[in-house]
């Protein structure tokens, strides 16, 4: 057992203290109280003794405990509250979860990206709960008089098994709140965990199959208003004038006004990126009468000029140039395209040993090129908040997925400190990245201050398409020489983009080759760009695996056992001094998912495999992807997943990351693209961006997960990139045709 300092002392529990009438309130910097939930498990108490906002307990022992990071789907609601549980040692169906408002008071990275909510809450969470336990411990041996360590918990029940005596934890509360908080307490070993690592359910399950309120969409409020913008119809144009009182006077509309987002000397952070500063708002009575205003909206538009931004980033101020210009999708290419191995406009982001002396004495040299378009996020539930400002408060609600750092803007945007603005979340319907960008909260708010009434903004699905925080368009190119016994000795590799490179110089297979050489650059561009699913390994994973297969081909060498022999390498003799992954967990997810899809074993008929394995927020995973080809299309038949993602909190949400990162990864690598044409998107809706569809959709996925004691790290991410890679590896098996320029579907039809 590993034991903690609590860092809480007796001035923090007494500050802390402030309801349940003599209640029991940790004071641990981490979750807040907030109203019951209405779901009962068992009968409401009569009375909460709250602790500190990670939890509460009711006088009959029920639990209610807060989640307190946005939920998008990942499943944090339901599992970041088991590590509550766990070390509290109380029973899970006696348990209420809550969804917490932003505090920056109580939380910890109170945000969902990164894949880092589980993982930066892992000993926080805990030691809440470990927390409450010791101190109802420590009232339980007071009252009974009995030695603590002669007491033991099990679902919320303390017993003497000495003197047969038990008690709830309700029981307990009010007396241990008179307590000295401990300096430090005992988190459980691995070993003894009763709910980490057990499967539980999405404690809004129920609510979300039967169509409850849960969503920002489905805010509705007591005279709100609905609001829609219009911006401009190609990146590269601004607002310049408009027709407004013709639609003012359209039945049901209330204003229309132009609206500036952001000031134009107004540092901005890189989570308020927007795409359109300058936009047209309609504000109506009701969804439909704003639709029909925003459509007759005449508004007239220019080209914007070069401009400057500053940019504030985790405490860094840059300078950003937004180009001039109305850029067009066969430009870019045209100049991703003209980058070389050795052009002098690159920059070297590591050189490990003499890589042009290699590939000058290589036997053999192979060169291949790979590219992915723009993308769109796409997420489900369009783009919303609901906003009410009034000169006393700012109340926002919605789905965002950077509360904390939106706050931040609302109070510089608005000119009204932080303690006057109340954030609360809803669950989010997708994010994937396009939710961390809270510009839709600022337009919320700021045209409810206009208004002077509270605002539910909505984005169309044509809005939000072709509004950008796009995934950005990339090329890499990539040489591996070889000499006469078909060894690798060398690797190039050359990461180009707009705006943002694909490259990521200390990952495998960089550290298991003696001769190594990365390169990159990435231009400018007024098309905004944002966070997408695992970013720039989202690509970066599908050209380095693809490209590892050609090179395993060449050296006659089955793949998994080709990249087996280079991390073997990477482990006992490492090249270079700075490797970001583990090449012996990397090795073992390589090695899991061999045994679980059965690779080496006779093939059936019509039925090809590849795989890939990669490294990203800090978690491996390996995927073997069987496919076979229909004409020209490929049927996905089975996709096995082997990661290792440290302890794994809840396996039935871990599976289902993976899965949908599987699902996922095989329809970006397919379909998804956005394309423009003098700054104009040419895919504004799912028409004409193409999704996958559940028809496409693999026929089996098979998860399994690498046993471990490590801490837990990243999943919401890493399930995502490696998958497509071993798609292309698939498909070139199963039709002769190598893959590589996203999405597939266009060489495939060629």
């Amino acid at each position: 057992m590993s034991t903690f300092k609590t860092k809480i002392g007796r001035r923090a529990f007494i500050r802390n203290v402030s309801v349940a009438g003599g209640g029991m309130m940790i004071g641990f910097n981490w979750l807040v109280s907030c109203n019951t939930s209405a779901k009962q498990i068992k009968a409401l108490p009569k009375e909460w003794f709250e602790f500190n906002g990670f939890l509460k307990i009711g006088d009959n022992g029920l639990v209610t405990i807060m989640s307190p990071n946005p939920e998008i789907g990942q499943n944090v609601k339901t599992s970041m509250p088991m590590l509550v549980a766990e070390e509290l040692d109380t029973d899970w169906n006696d348990v209420l979860v809550e969804q917490a408002p932003l505090n920056v008071s109580f939380y910890q990275w109170q945000i969902a990206g990164g894949s880092r909510s589980i993982s930066a809450s892992w000993e926080p969470l805990r030691m809440a709960g470990a927390t409450a336990r010791k101190m109802l411990l420590t009232a339980a041996a007071t009252q009974w008089d009995v030695p603590f360590e002669e007491l033991t918990t099990s679902q919320g029940i303390i017993t003497h098994q000495a003197s047969g005596r038990t008690a709830h934890y309700g029981e307990m509360a009010a007396q241990a709140a008179q307590l000295e908080v401990p300096e430090e307490v005992t988190l459980k070993e691995p070993k003894d965990y009763t709910i980490i690592g057990q499967s539980k359910k999405n404690v809004d399950g129920l609510k979300i199959v039967t169509g409850q309120p849960l969503f920002g969409l489905d805010t509705y409020k007591e005279g709100m208003l609905t609001a829609m913008i219009v911006h401009a119809p190609a990146f590269g144009k601004t607002f310049k004038s408009m027709e407004a009182d013709p639609v003012k006077n359209m039945p049901g509309i209330v204003d229309v006004f132009p609206l500036a987002v952001y000031g134009d000397d107004e540092a901005q952070s890189a989570f308020d990126t927007a795409a359109f500063n300058q936009m047209a708002v309609v504000v109506g009575r009701s969804t439909w009468e704003v639709l029909k205003a925003k459509k007759a909206l005449q508004v007239a538009w220019e080209n914007a000029p070069e401009r400057t931004l500053s940019m504030e980033f985790f405490g860094r101020t840059s300078d950003k140039k937004i180009p001039a210009g109305l850029e067009n999708t066969s430009d870019h290419k045209a100049t991703m395209a003209s980058f070389d191995f050795g052009d002098k406009r690159l920059q070297t982001f590591r050189k490990d040993g003499n890589p042009q002396k290699a590939f000058a004495q290589a036997a053999k040299v192979i060169e291949r090129t790979y590219t992915a378009p723009f993308r769109a996020h796409n997420t489900l539930e369009p783009m919303n908040f609901y906003a009410d400002v009034t000169d006393e408060k700012v109340f926002v609600l919605g789905p965002v997925q950077t509360p904390e750092w939106t706050e931040s803007s609302l109070s510089r945007r608005l000119g009204v400190p932080k303690e006057k603005i109340d954030v609360h979340l809803t669950r989010m319907g997708g994010g994937f990245g396009r939710r961390l960008y809270g510009h839709f909260v600022t337009e919320a708010a700021l045209i409810s201050q206009k208004v002077k009434a509270p605002v539910k903004l909505v984005y169309t699905r044509e809005d939000d398409m072709t509004f950008g925080t796009y995934r950005p368009t990339y090329s890499v190119k990539y040489r591996a020489a070889l000499d006469a016994q078909n060894n690798l000795t060398a690797m190039h590799v050359v990461g180009v983009g707009i705006p943002e490179r694909a490259l990521y110089e200390n990952r495998f297979p960089a550290g298991a080759i003696d001769h190594f050489l990365a390169e990159g650059w990435e231009g400018e561009s007024n098309i905004t760009i944002g966070a997408y699913r695992a970013p720039r390994s989202n690509f970066s994973a599908s050209a380095e695996q693809s490209f590892l297969d050609e090179v395993a081909e060449a050296a006659g060498k089955d793949p998994i056992d080709f990249r087996l022999e280079l991390l073997k390498r990477a482990e006992e003799r490492p090249v270079g001094e700075r490797n970001d992954y583990d090449a012996k967990r990397y090795a073992g997810v390589l090695q899991l998912v061999k045994e679980k899809a059965n690779w080496g074993a006779p093939e059936t008929a019509g039925l090809k495999r590849g795989v890939a394995a990669y490294f990203c927020h800090n978690s491996y995973v390996a995927n073997v992807v069987d496919v076979e080809m229909k004409d020209k299309t490929p049927v996905v038949k089975n996709v096995y997943a082997a990661v290792d993602c440290g302890i794994v909190v809840n396996p039935d949400a871990a599976a289902n990351l993976a899965e949908g990162g599987a699902v996922d990864g095989i329809g970006t690598a397919l379909y998804g693209e956005m394309t423009f044409v003098d700054g104009v998107p040419q895919q504004d809706n799912f028409d004409t961006y193409r999704l996958i569809r559940h028809h496409e959709s693999p026929k089996n996925i098979f998860v399994d997960f690498v046993q471990s004691d490590t801490p837990p790290t990243g999943m919401g991410e890493p399930p995502f990139p490696p998958v497509q890679a071993a798609l292309a590896n698939a498909i070139y098996k199963a039709s002769g045709k190598r893959l590589y320029h996203q999405p597939f579907i266009h060489e495939l039809n060629a």
